[in-house]
């Protein structure tokens, strides 16, 4: 039902796609996308563009292990709600992000809190695990 009413919003033009997009879950980011949600890598000094922590996926459509974490990582959207939000970056399409970043193993997933260093893991997780660094990275807790 609440997708429903979400994409009859859209259609009326009252919310954007992209907001309609970010409700339901992980949202894929085009180099783009990435270079004004997150961080923009052609200034000297980036720094975080983001309202709220942020989990960054580096994936490939053929990554085994980043097919296995992504339901994790829609479980982990709607469970945290809107205290954290979490992209995905196709390394494949989005190659300037992948190599500004030095990702050459994937799943890479970067977390981002808001005050801090952002940090960078590489390999699968359990959702525990997410959890975790979720909550000690991101939240503080």
């Amino acid at each position: 039902m609440k997708r429903i009413i979400i994409a009859v919003l859209c259609a009326l033009g009252l919310v954007s796609a992209l907001d309609a997009q970010e409700k339901k879950g992980v949202l894929t980011l085009s180099s783009k996308e990435f270079k004004t949600k997150v961080y923009d890598i052609s200034a000297k000094n980036p720094e975080y563009l983001g309202s709220k922590p942020a989990i960054v996926d580096f994936y490939a459509s053929w990554c085994g292990p980043c097919r296995a974490i992504s339901p994790v990582l829609e479980e982990l959207a709607k469970e945290y709600g809107d205290k954290i939000v979490i992209y995905k970056v196709d390394v494949d399409a989005s190659r300037d992000i992948a190599q500004a970043f030095g990702i050459r193993s994937i799943p890479a997933v970067l977390f981002i809190p808001m005050k801090g260093e952002a940090q960078m893991t590489v390999g699968g997780r359990s959702k525990e695990d997410f959890k975790k660094q979720i909550d000690t990275i991101l939240l503080g807790k």
